[in-house]
Parts: structure tokens; C-alpha cells; sequence
């Protein structure tokens, strides 16, 4: 086997468990290479909900996306809002946590309290079987915050409930992201937390 890096490993686990027809969450649009790979997954029959507080991200989606617009439901609101537009059941979902890449403004960033709050609603709407894929950036200012507060969430999901991993390639240098992989292992929609 060949060890994958961290987005083509998120990739392949969301790709194990996603099937056409099925509902799925871009939570964090950025230029849209993740809601491509879920619109191609999900086929005709399926839809992707991508979320983003920068329209230019979701002009830069939907220039990407080109013929599969159709399948996505491009959102300007903050992922956290999720539940006002996504009822369920979702198939899998996908973070990438930090800023738009090639931004002019990088000081607007995913935050602990929507990231977590969004992780969590997702969970209860996820399949049993499902995956939320967060690729974690913690190089930028406040990343650090974010990213200890989302372990400490996680480590608090009861592990009946919730299978979660941490993935990283642990010799590159300057801050390279990290996967942290949540698998729903029976259905419920209220997650259950562990003190």
C-alpha cells in the first residue's frame, strides 16, 4: 500500500462510503475542488450541499463545478447554519479547516465554536457507516484554538457512537495539515459525549 497525503486520503474514505444518490456536505466550499469530487460521486440522483461565508469562493466553486452545478446547492452562509438547509440523512460530509486559499484576506477563518458546532449536527444527520473528513490547517492565527478544541470535542464522543482518527504524515515541516477522520457507527441523532 502507498501511504496517501492527507486530502487524497480524506478523499479515498469518503469515497468508501459515499454512493451515488445520496445527500452530502462540502462544509467548507473554499475553491471548490472538494465539492467536484462529491458532485462526481453522488451522480445525477445525488446532491451536495456546499457551504461558504466568501462569495468568491462560491463564484470559484461554481466556475469549477461547470456542468455539475445542477447537483449542488451553492450556500453563502456559515457552515454552522447546516440544519437550516440539509434535514438528512447525509452520506458523508468534508472540512477543510483555516482560509480560501489565494485569498487576499486570509484573517477570515473557520472558527472552534462553528466548526464544532456544524461537526456535530452532521453527525446526528450522518448515515451509520458515514464519514466526516476535517482536514485540520492550524498555521494561521487562531488555528491553534481551533484546532485543540476540535480534538477536545472529539475525544469526547462515546466510542459506540463514533469512530474517530487522526491521520498525519509526521516529517514534513511547516505546518502540514492533519485529518481527523469520524466514522458514525450506529444511528442516533443526538450524539452522546463522554465527560
Amino acid at each position: 500500500m502507498k501511504l496517501l497525503r492527507v486530502l487524497p486520503f480524506s478523499k479515498y474514505l469518503l469515497s468508501e462510503t459515499i454512493v451515488a444518490g445520496e445527500t452530502v456536505v462540502d462544509a467548507t466550499a473554499g475553491n471548490g475542488n472538494d465539492t467536484l469530487f462529491l458532485a462526481e460521486h453522488v451522480g445525477d440522483e445525488g446532491h451536495v450541499y456546499a457551504f461558504d461565508i466568501q462569495q468568491a469562493a462560491l463564484n470559484s466553486t461554481a466556475e469549477r463545478l461547470g456542468e455539475l452545478n445542477e447537483r449542488v446547492s451553492l450556500i453563502l452562509d456559515s457552515h454552522d447554519n447546516v440544519e437550516q438547509y440539509v434535514t438528512g440523512p447525509i452520506g458523508g460530509a468534508v472540512f477543510n479547516l483555516g482560509y480560501l486559499p489565494y485569498s487576499d484576506d486570509l484573517s477570515i477563518v473557520t472558527k472552534p465554536e462553528t466548526t464544532i458546532k456544524a461537526i456535530h449536527t452532521l453527525l446526528g444527520l450522518l448515515k451509520k457507516g458515514g464519514i466526516i473528513a476535517v482536514s485540520v490547517y492550524d498555521g494561521h492565527e487562531g488555528g491553534k484554538e481551533e484546532r485543540d478544541a476540535l480534538l477536545g470535542y472529539v475525544k469526547t464522543l462515546h466510542q459506540a457512537d463514533v469512530h474517530v482518527i487522526r491521520y498525519e504524515l509526521l516529517n514534513q515541516r511547516n505546518n502540514p495539515p492533519f485529518l481527523v477522520a469520524l466514522e458514525k457507527m450506529r444511528d442516533f441523532e443526538t450524539v452522546k459525549q463522554v465527560d
